[in-house]
């Protein structure tokens, strides 16, 4: 941010998301780092310079000092002792000191490079050391053998004052020098002691900075996260009318926004579902009184509508067989209508009653074997069967666990229809098959009768719904829609099979084991029908 730049306000900040916070955070702790990166590095850039200079350079160049005297005072005793004997053999500590005299002069200069006051001060060395070697070490060095150098005596007071004048050189050339050591010796420890403190500065803001982005990541991420959660698991808990209140950076706020919203989606998702579930229990409530009066009708029709229909029939048959043919036609073709019309009251009733029981009376569950059901219900049939000359074969039919009574009337109703319907002129011919299909057993009954139409395939299981009229075939439109309730009840599905064109095929299922018993479904459509 430059000095030209506002900066950002309240408001502008509350706009931030959890990327630019984050980003911001990077980009000002990344500067830090590299600033002190950069300082520590300079600071260790410096020990190692300051280091290397006196471990390379000032040490060795003392120490070059202090063997350059040592080989002046090896030269000096070498002369000062051939001087004064004459004997060859002290010219060779002369001539080693020459040779180290210009090997440490050489390496100081090398040294001392860059470095103007010690190189004056190496030279004010050099000059008199030439000055002593000239006027003494020289001359002396080259007299003659075997006797006693007569300069050796006249010039004794003026070497030693040439050569203390050396030494004296030399003294201030180590002097300065153990100074410059001493000076770069505390130069390395000061700076040494600022990398440290640069070091620790470092560490100290690592540490800061590390609590500084725990501390903004647990307020500005971390909190309003566990805050979001925590409203969240209320709400999961059942709590629907607490609400998410947004917190935190502005996407944080907008999820917390968009949870909020669909918290309210799904309250009024749950008014809604719990409206419907009262609507539905308010229709229960219905549905079971509409039962409970739909037993109450099948209760007073078995009982106290039989008794006036018993005697509306016995009367009228009385009534035909004592006055029939007394009368005149019309009376006779009256009477006729009332007989007819009781007989086919009660057995209207009787239908009713067997219709209303499915899955009320008839509701003992138990190992049903239905070839022994099948026989039972043939020989109930028989005399139909004897009468039409119906052939009938079956597969063997398997076990289930069911309602032996539901399951002959199923068959009886089923084999019914197919004599009943029959082509006229042809004997019936009747084939039951089964086979397992998973949890289920599908059936078919296949007859050569006259057979159902397609737009006819859905009607004929609607309860009292008739294809023919009452002259041509008897019945009440009761049998097809007793059989679906009965196999709906068992878990199954029926229909009629298109497919088959030369007579009728009715295709059901039935479970291995049927569903729990619930309300049958059939009870509100009997009671309209009522």
């Amino acid at each position: 941010m430059t000095v030209d730049e506002k900066p950002p306000h309240p408001r502008e900040l509350s706009r931030w998301t959890t990327r630019r916070w984050l980003r911001l955070g990077v980009t000002v702790a990344m500067s830090v780092l590299v600033l002190l990166g950069a300082t520590g590095a300079w600071a260790l850039d410096r020990t190692a310079s300051i280091s290397d200079n006196l471990v390379d350079v000032k040490s060795p160049a003392l120490t070059n000092s202090i063997r350059l005297e040592s080989a002046l005072l090896n030269q000096e005793t070498g002369i000062r002792g051939y001087g004064l004997t004459g004997t060859a053999d002290f010219l060779d500590p002369y001539r080693q000191g020459l040779s180290q005299q210009k090997t440490y002069t050489k390496s100081l200069s090398d040294l001392l490079q860059g470095n103007p006051a010690r190189l004056r001060d190496l030279k004010t060395v050099e000059d008199r050391i030439e000055t002593w070697q000239a006027r003494i070490a020289r001359p002396i060095a080259a007299s003659p053998p075997g006797k006693r150098s007569p300069l050796a005596m006249e010039n004794a007071a003026k070497g030693k004052a040439a050569f203390d004048a050396m030494r004296a050189a030399m003294a201030t050339q180590q002097d300065r020098l153990r100074a410059d050591r001493a000076s770069a010796r505390a130069d390395l420890a000061s700076t040494m002691r600022l990398r440290n403190w640069i070091f620790t500065a470092i560490a100290a803001v690592i540490v800061a900075l590390a609590v500084i982005v725990s501390e903004a990541l647990r307020r500005g991420i971390t909190s309003p996260l566990e805050r979001i959660g925590a409203d969240a698991r209320t709400i999961a808990e059942g709590d629907f009318g607490h609400s998410i209140t947004p917190t935190g950076p502005a996407d944080l706020r907008r999820l917390s926004g968009e949870i909020e919203s669909m918290r309210r989606r799904l309250v009024r998702a749950l008014d809604y579902s719990e409206e419907a579930r009262l609507r539905l229990d308010e229709q229960s409530a219905d549905l079971k009184r509409s039962n409970a009066e739909l037993e109450q009708f099948a209760y007073v029709a078995s009982h106290d509508l039989q008794e006036p229909l018993r005697k509306v029939s016995s009367f009228t048959q009385l009534l035909q067989r004592r006055y029939g043919g007394q009368l005149d036609e019309r009376a006779d073709q009256y009477i006729d209508f009332a007989v007819d019309g009781a007989n086919r009251m009660q057995t209207l009733i009787n239908d009713l009653l067997d219709f209303s029981r499915v899955g009320r009376v008839h509701n003992t569950h138990q190992s049903v074997d239905l070839n022994t059901v099948m026989k039972r219900t043939l020989t109930a049939i028989s005399v139909s069967i004897e009468e039409s000359g119906a052939v009938i074969t079956r597969d063997e039919l398997p076990t289930l666990i069911a309602d032996s009574t539901q399951m002959g009337m199923l068959w009886q109703n089923l084999i019914g229809n197919a004599i009943k319907f029959r082509r006229p002129g042809e004997t019936p011919v009747i084939h039951i098959s089964a086979e397992q299909d998973g949890d289920f057993w599908r059936f078919a009954v296949t007859d050569n009768g006259i057979g159902i139409a397609a737009e006819y395939a859905e009607k004929v299981f609607v309860i009292f719904q008739r294809l023919h009229t009452k002259d041509r075939y008897q019945g009440s439109g009761i049998g097809l829609a007793m059989c679906k309730k009965i196999v709906e009840f068992h878990g199954g599905t029926i229909a009629v099979d298109l497919t088959h064109t030369e007579g009728t095929r009715i295709v059901f299922t039935l479970a291995s084991k049927p569903p729990e018993p619930t309300e049958p479904e059939n009870t509100n459509s009997l009671t309209a029908a009522l």
